[in-house]
């Protein structure tokens, strides 16, 4: 929801560190990849109760998730890369509910499997609704400049992360603040069907399947 609007505030200092990490010869793929190797770590520091840790090295993760497309565009924007940063921070997404899952199980698990249920969903809904608006040359700038098209919500990568931070700053109200977050989630993937519905409608597909 707050997506959109924190870009504009962003972008320009990233932009600037991109630079200057080209000149340093790193390549857009390598901060990606730095930042799922620290996403894994923190996962791996929360699931043994390491909380203000995980916190830290989520918050670094989620530094590489934001630089690694200021390296692409201060260097060169490719196909490969923008695969791997949506894979990646998916794989991310759901290794923080599965470590807090893995830390308490009895308390936790089944508000993770509902979040990860939401996610789940969640992201068929955006994958989906990106390979339809390539495939009818639908773009948007609203969120910078991506290799696919991102569609808006209650729950996108700011309010993700602050949802993490919040279970890492207060776990023992993981599963309440799972189960909110698990409803806000399940809303963004209604509101972006009924969106499909709407866009996608008066275009017929001869071709699909449906």
């Amino acid at each position: 929801m707050f997506d959109a609007k924190l870009r504009r505030l962003i972008d320009p200092p990233m932009n600037q560190m991109g630079q200057t990490m080209v000149s340093w010869g790193i390549s857009a793929n390598q901060v990606t990849s730095c930042g799922l190797g620290l996403g894994a770590l923190a996962a791996l520091l929360i699931s043994q109760q390491f909380y203000i840790w995980g916190l830290i090295f989520l918050l670094l993760s989620r530094l590489m998730d934001g630089l690694d497309g200021a390296v692409a565009r201060a260097s060169q924007k490719t196909d490969l890369g923008g695969y791997l940063d949506i894979v990646f921070d998916f794989i991310f997404y759901g290794l923080i509910p599965f470590s807090f899952a893995f830390a308490d199980p009895a308390q936790n698990a089944l508000a993770a499997c509902l979040l990860l249920m939401a996610f789940y969903a969640n992201g068929a809904s955006f994958l989906a609704y990106a390979i339809m608006a390539e495939k009818r040359g639908i773009s948007t700038q609203s969120h910078g400049s991506k290799s696919l098209y991102f569609t808006g919500g209650l729950a996108e990568a700011g309010e993700t992360f602050a949802v993490f931070a919040a279970f890492c700053l207060f776990p023992t109200a993981f599963a309440w603040i799972a189960y909110g977050f698990a409803a806000i989630t399940a809303i963004t993937t209604i509101s972006r069907i009924a969106l499909a519905m709407q866009v996608f409608r008066d275009l017929p597909d001869q071709d699909a399947d449906h």
